[in-house]
């Protein structure tokens, strides 16, 4: 079967390492995220022949569709499953049916500022302050080493924040000598933060010498011929090991994927003859249907990675009509416009999802607040081509598509992509819901506005009885019944 460029020598070049790849489209959205014990045979065996020929319709519409992939090498299987969930997670795929119920792996956490820290299970990683490890593939695993741990260095397991004597009574790990007991005082609370901090130190790996001590113990164990404690130490060893050189590859692949981000602004720096590296980058993108509920998002990368914490949307205030350009100059225009009153620092490049015709819109925009040093660049999806420097006619800028700093560029603009589709889709959604109401009899703006503000939405609304609907301020009782047979004669 014939390939598309760059296709043939990227399938060469795949390592029969273990991996994640992403298949992207001829406009270069990821549409698979796959994993790999080996990349080069897992990838390859897409393009031959009897896949093509006998693989279900899915995944020859999958085939037919791939006009690009790139692939991270990483350290173990693992890995791979961890790497791969963050991708699909971040990307949605059109052709992956996994993880779509949004599965999250294992964390530990445990807030080393609380007066007796103690060690939970958790799924999402908040920011709120507590010291966080993982996400585990294997929850035996990670429940195992919470358990050795909290065990080794006698930490409680109790849920109170503080406890007591009263906690104290009900309490078998003190007898046991699992726990140090700081309830009744026999810690203080110096030395019982000492030892939660070790805990922590020894499952990043950093306290070796712990694991040598176990593996000591399990070999005496074996001479004495006491075999099941011998058999549950090494269960133990298996299940530290595992969780602590997770933790190792997983620090090792941030490292790797920051570099290559680094690598990739180097060579924007230099490609786009910008004065500075760009490490404060936004991109902005537009999303609508006809016009109707359209928004704009911006996105921002930090050292050449997503920052979520800065990432804006806009509803579109003075642009009508399918106009993109015309968005984009006001999203980027209200935008700045705001960094200037505030008088914060603005990004070192600026990026337009579109080619020279939303830059010429989005650079006028950034000129008439009088930013005519800050460089911005557009970035078309035909043939993935950076538009710059129009001010002197200079060719677009063609990257190779497996370039680090396309890879970058690409990332940020897919992200903004999925920001802009999803308020869209939310806007999108809630109008239509809100507008059956508009065939409810006598309905009128304020009583609209009444239910929608009593209930907080149709969806609510929904699901109220006609004497919930009858206790908002003005409706009474037979409205309600009216409303109540037209929502539901929808169902």
């Amino acid at each position: 079967m014939s390939l598309p460029e760059p296709l043939p020598q990227k399938l060469r070049d795949l390592p029969a390492k273990p991996g994640v790849y992403l298949m992207r489209d001829r406009h270069g959205k990821v549409i698979y995220v796959g994993k790999a014990k080996s990349l080069r045979n897992r990838v390859r065996n897409y393009f031959q022949k009897a896949t093509a020929k006998r693989a279900d319709p899915k995944i020859r519409g999958l085939i037919h569709s791939i006009a690009d992939l790139d692939t991270i090498v990483v350290g173990n299987e693992a890995e791979a499953i961890l790497t791969e969930g963050k991708l699909i997670k971040e990307y949605k795929p059109y052709y992956n049916t996994l993880f779509k119920d949004d599965k999250r792996f294992i964390l530990l956490r445990i807030h080393l500022e609380d007066p007796f820290p103690s060690f939970g299970i958790a799924r999402i990683r908040k920011p709120d302050g507590a010291v966080y490890l993982g996400p585990y593939v294997s929850s035996t695993a990670a429940r195992a080493a919470k358990e050795f741990a909290e065990q080794h260095y006698g930490l409680r397991r109790c849920r109170p924040r503080v406890p007591g004597e009263e906690h104290h009574r009900h309490c078998l790990a003190d007898i046991l000598s699992f726990c140090s007991a700081p309830c009744i005082g026999k810690i203080s609370r110096e030395e019982y933060r000492s030892r939660a901090e070790e805990a922590v130190a020894f499952l990043r790996g950093e306290r070796r010498e712990v694991l040598k001590e176990l593996e000591g113990r399990m070999n005496a164990a074996a001479e004495k011929m006491d075999f099941e404690k011998a058999a549950r130490l090494r269960d133990t060893l298996f299940h530290l090991r595992r969780v602590i050189r997770q933790r190792a590859s997983g620090t090792h692949d941030l490292d790797r994927q920051r570099e290559e981000a680094l690598e990739g602004l180097r060579q924007l720096k230099a490609e786009l003859k910008l004065p500075a590296l760009p490490q404060v980058i936004e991109t902005f993108d537009i999303s609508n249907t006809g016009g109707e509920e359209a928004v704009a998002s911006m996105v921002c990368a930090v050292g050449g990675r997503p920052n979520r914490s800065r990432y804006k949307r806009f509803r579109m205030k003075y642009t009508t009509g399918p106009d993109d350009p015309a968005m984009i100059a006001e999203a980027a225009r209200r935008r700045y416009s705001r960094l200037l009153e505030e008088k914060k620092s603005m990004p070192d490049l600026v990026v337009f999802d579109g080619g020279i015709t939303q830059l010429r819109a989005g650079r006028a925009a950034l000129d008439s607040l009088g930013l005519t040093d800050l460089p911005a660049v557009g970035l078309a999806k035909q043939h993935e081509e950076v538009v710059w420097d129009v001010a002197n006619k200079e060719p677009p800028l063609r990257l190779p598509l497996n370039s680090p700093g396309l890879k970058v560029l690409r990332g940020i603009r897919d992200e903004a992509h999925r920001f802009a589709l999803t308020y869209h889709r939310t806007l999108r959604d809630r109008r239509i819901r809100e507008s059956l109401l508009d065939d409810i009899p006598g309905i009128g703006e304020k009583r609209k506005m009444i239910l929608l503000k009593h209930f907080g939405s149709v969806q609510r609304l929904r699901k109220a009885e006609v004497a919930q609907i009858a206790e908002a301020p003005g409706i009474g009782r037979k409205f309600a019944e009216t409303v109540y047979e037209v929502l539901h004669r929808r169902t």
